[in-house]
């Protein structure tokens, strides 16, 4: 089967949590994964960056997959279920406007900058993280606080699908994934409610 340049896009993927571990202003890049497929989602009506773009969904299917690093078993049913998918959808969006809600505090100097990096919103992790002056111009403190924010929100995300990929199929990911939800969502009401492609 013939191999097209986005076919190698889960490189970007890890490129952008290796960049970000030792800078942690390369996490602004993840915003490109945040808006294209709302983008794709709402010109074109279809789940295009799901199915052909998502470099992350790339790598869980290489780790899962040729490398066999996935036991293959089918998603329990309950973690396809609505419920689940949009009980997830929404926690992801109340940790999503916390994490702004603090870059905003940060913004306005009532809040001072938490460099930290934490997993599940919850556990700080405890390796010292870079950001260095010198590789980037001098930006605002709240700007900083987001790149920590973000980086933490998909590095937590990264560790779930790769959870779900040794536990079940390699792109078990895919089934609650937030951003997939929510295009499936856009394309079904662009659809009238018919089912995206």
């Amino acid at each position: 089967m013939k191999k097209h340049w986005y076919d190698y896009l889960w490189i970007a993927s890890l490129a952008y949590l290796i960049l970000g571990f030792f800078n942690i202003l390369f996490a602004w890049l993840g915003l490109f994964c945040f808006f294209l497929p709302l983008i794709i989602a709402l010109a074109a009506g279809s789940k295009g960056y799901c199915n052909r773009y998502c470099g992350r969904g790339q790598l869980f299917g290489l780790l899962g997959g040729r490398f066999g690093l996935s036991r293959r078993r089918d998603v329990p049913g309950w973690m396809k279920s609505r419920a689940f998918r949009y009980g997830f959808l929404i926690f992801f969006l109340v940790m999503f406007l916390q994490m702004l809600f603090n870059t905003a505090l940060v913004f306005a100097g009532a809040k001072d900058l938490n460099q930290a990096v934490t997993l599940l919103w919850t556990f700080r992790l405890p390796w010292e993280h870079a950001w260095q002056e010198a590789a980037f111009p001098r930006l605002p403190d709240g700007a900083v606080q987001f790149a920590f924010g973000f980086y933490s929100v998909m590095l937590t995300s990264t560790i779930l699908g790769l959870l779900t990929m040794a536990l079940f199929k390699p792109r078990s990911w895919c089934v609650y994934c937030p951003m997939g939800t929510m295009t499936q969502l856009i394309c079904q009401a662009k659809s009238g409610g018919r089912r995206p492609l």
